[in-house]
C-alpha cells in the first residue's frame, strides 16, 4: 500500500472555472479517507485527479513518494470502483474479475490465484459461474469491489460506489467496505454525498464546499467541533439547529434573538466570554430535551412528531423559529400543543453570523 499526498492541488477548467482550489493533505498508507460534500463541491474532481482521469492545473500529486501529475492512470497502481457497476453482462464473475488481468499479461496461475483470493474475500466463491444478471444489485457492487481487488493496487479509489443500492443493500455493502478496509489494511479514498456513508466509514473526513476544503478531521470531531456553520449543518441529520441573535447574562445566559424574544440558555454558560455580542447559535437536536422542574426553559409549539423506532424527531416552532428536537419514544403533546424544552448548555455552538466561523 502507499499514502497519498495532495500539495495545491488545483483544477481550473478552460472556460476559467475552478472546481478545486488548491487542495493540501495527505492520506496516510492504510487510511480510509472520505471526501463528502454536495453535489459539485469538487470531490468527484479530486478523486478523478488522483486516478489520473482528470488533468492537475497545479500543484503536486504523490503516490507513495512518487510525483504523479504527468503519470498515466494505467501506471499509477491504482484501481477505481465506480458508482455504476460497470460489468461486462455476457461474462461471468470468474471473467470480469480477471478480465484487467488478462489485459496486462498475467500469467494464468496468478490469474487464477488472485481471482479465487478476492472471491473468497467478499465471500462470492459460490457465485464465480454466474452472469451479472443473475446477481442482485448488492452481488454486482461486491464484483465492482472484486475487480478492484484482484489488481492488488496501492490505492483503491471508491467514487459513491452505493448511491444506486436500497437502503438495506447500502447498509450491507457499506460493512462489506468497511470490513475489506480492516482486513486488507489498504489505502482507500472513498467519495460520497452522503454523511451516514462518510461518519460510519471514514477514519477522517475531508468536507468540501464550492471546490475548497472547509475541515479535515474525524468523523466525531467534525461533529462534535464543526469548524463553521457549512460543517455543522452538513454533518448531522437532523441539521443542527441555528438561531442568531446577542448573548447577555440575566439570571443565567440568554440569547436574545433578532426579533426581541429571549431564550434560557441555562447556568452553565455565566462565563460565557461572547457575552453582549451577536452570535449564530447552534444547537444539536439530540440536545432539545423535555423541560423538567427548576430547569432554564421556553415553550416551544410542537408541529410535527416523526416517530421512527427508537427515537422521536419533534418539529418545532418557537417566536417563529423552527426547530428540531430528537427525543426517546415518550409521551409527547398533540401538534399545536406546547412543549417545555430545555437546552444543554454544556454542548451549545457559537459561530460568528458574519463569516460562519467557530468562536473558539
Amino acid at each position: 500500500m502507499a499514502s497519498v499526498q495532495l500539495d495545491r492541488v488545483r483544477k481550473v477548467y478552460d472556460n476559467g472555472q475552478v472546481a478545486v482550489h488548491g487542495a493540501s493533505f495527505e492520506i496516510a498508507d492504510g487510511e480510509l479517507m472520505v471526501l463528502v460534500g454536495p453535489s459539485g463541491c469538487g470531490k468527484s474532481t479530486l478523486l478523478r485527479m488522483i486516478a489520473g482521469l482528470e488533468e492537475i492545473s497545479d500543484g503536486n500529486l504523490l503516490i507513495g513518494e512518487r510525483r504523479v501529475n504527468d503519470v498515466a492512470p494505467k501506471d499509477r497502481d491504482i484501481a477505481m470502483v465506480f458508482q455504476s457497476y460497470a460489468l461486462y453482462p455476457h461474462m461471468t464473475v470468474a471473467d470480469n474479475l480477471a478480465f484487467g488481468l488478462k489485459l496486462r499479461g498475467a500469467p494464468r496461475a496468478e490469474i487464477d490465484r488472485r481471482v479465487n483470493a478476492a472471491a473468497e474475500t467478499l465471500g462470492m466463491t459460490h457465485m464465480l459461474g454466474k452472469l451479472p444478471r443473475e446477481m442482485s444489485g448488492g452481488q454486482r457492487q461486491r464484483v465492482a469491489l472484486g475487480r478492484a481487488l484482484v489488481r492488488e493496487p496501492s490505492v483503491f479509489l471508491l467514487d459513491e460506489p452505493l448511491s444506486n443500492l436500497d437502503a438495506k443493500l447500502r447498509h450491507s455493502v457499506r460493512t462489506e467496505i468497511g470490513r475489506l478496509h480492516r482486513q486488507l489494511g489498504a489505502t482507500m479514498v472513498y467519495v460520497t454525498h452522503d454523511q451516514v456513508e462518510a461518519m460510519t466509514l471514514g477514519q477522517r473526513i475531508v468536507v468540501l464546499k464550492d471546490g475548497e476544503i472547509q475541515q479535515i478531521d474525524t468523523p466525531m470531531a467534525l461533529y462534535e467541533k464543526p469548524a463553521n456553520l457549512f460543517v455543522a449543518g452538513f454533518l448531522g441529520s437532523p441539521a443542527m439547529n441555528v438561531l442568531y441573535g446577542t448573548l447577555h447574562q440575566a439570571d443565567g445566559l440568554h440569547l436574545s434573538l433578532d426579533d426581541g424574544t429571549q431564550l434560557p440558555l441555562g447556568h452553565a454558560l455565566v462565563a460565557n466570554p461572547w457575552s453582549g455580542r451577536r452570535v449564530a447559535l447552534g444547537v444539536r437536536p439530540e440536545h432539545l430535551l423535555p423541560a423538567g422542574i427548576g430547569k432554564a426553559a421556553f415553550e416551544a409549539q410542537v408541529e410535527l412528531i416523526e416517530p421512527v423506532g427508537n427515537e422521536v424527531f419533534v418539529n418545532l416552532t418557537y417566536a417563529g423559529h423552527a426547530l428540531v428536537a430528537r427525543m426517546p419514544p415518550q409521551r409527547l403533546p398533540e401538534p399545536g400543543q406546547a412543549l417545555r424544552v430545555t437546552v444543554e448548555g454544556a454542548v451549545l455552538h457559537f459561530f460568528d453570523p458574519d463569516t460562519g466561523l467557530r468562536l473558539a
